[in-house]
C-alpha cells in the first residue's frame, strides 16, 4: 500500500448555524491546517497515488480566503469540511481539519 499525504494552510470565515447561543454564529475567521491522506495499492501511469498539486488546486484555491458559508453547501463545521474535503479527492481515506491551536475534526472513511 502507497501513502501520501499532504497539508494545507488557509485562511477562511465561517459561521455557525447552531441550535444553542454561541459565539460561533456570528462570522469569524480561522488560518485552518487541512491535512489530506490518500492511498491506493497501485500506482498511477505517473507513479503516483494523487499529484500533491491536483490536491492543492481543489482545495486551497477553492476554500482559501473565502467565506465557508458561501461557497459550501452545508453548515461549515470543522467536521463536515473534512468530509466535503475527503469526497473531492481520489483515493482519500482520511482527513484532519484544524481551525484552531487544540481543535481539530477528522473524517476517515471505513
Amino acid at each position: 500500500m502507497y501513502y501520501v499525504t499532504k497539508r494545507m494552510e488557509i485562511a477562511g470565515s465561517h459561521s455557525l448555524k447552531l441550535d444553542y447561543p454561541s459565539k460561533c454564529s456570528g462570522l469569524h475567521g480561522h488560518n485552518w491546517i487541512i491535512t489530506v491522506m490518500c492511498r491506493a495499492r497501485e500506482l498511477d501511469a505517473n507513479g503516483m497515488v494523487s499529484d500533491f498539486s491536483q490536491i492543492k488546486a481543489r482545495i486551497e484555491e477553492y476554500l482559501d480566503h473565502k467565506n465557508f458559508n458561501e461557497v459550501l453547501p452545508f453548515n461549515p463545521t470543522a467536521e463536515n469540511i473534512a468530509r466535503w474535503v475527503c469526497s473531492q479527492i481520489p483515493h482519500c481515506y482520511r482527513v484532519e481539519v484544524q481551525e484552531s491551536e487544540g481543535n481539530m475534526a477528522a473524517y476517515e472513511i471505513d
